[in-house]
């Protein structure tokens, strides 16, 4: 899937909180964020009501399934992590789901 295929950033006007793809946020970064300071920090909210903030840390890629609802869910390890990690395929004995798909997850300092 190519940066073309996706949907475009939401609108301010549009009041929808939508999931955010890696295609969006290649736009953002190339495009609407080009003249922010490359010093500039990033910020990871807690919540969506913005009740506590920290800096972005790290990432891993992994794959992601909703549990409770399409907002929220459980992030998985990749096939290939499985195949070499005997811990991480005792941990996820029962398997992944088959709703899981590739997901670049992003991680607090805090």
């Amino acid at each position: 899937m190519n940066d073309n295929q996706q949907t475009t950033p939401s609108t301010p006007d549009d009041d929808r909180d939508r999931p955010l793809t890696l295609a969006v946020l290649r736009q953002l970064v190339r495009h609407g964020w080009r003249t922010l300071p490359g010093t500039t920090l990033v910020v990871l909210s807690r919540d969506t009501e913005g009740n506590a903030y920290s800096p972005f840390a790290t990432y891993s890629n992994a794959r992601y399934a909703p549990t409770l609802s399409d907002e929220v869910g459980e992030a998985y390890p990749l096939p290939e992590e499985l195949e070499q990690d005997r811990e991480l395929r005792e941990l996820f004995a029962d398997g992944i789901p088959d709703s899981a798909v590739p997901a670049l997850v992003l991680y607090p300092l805090g």
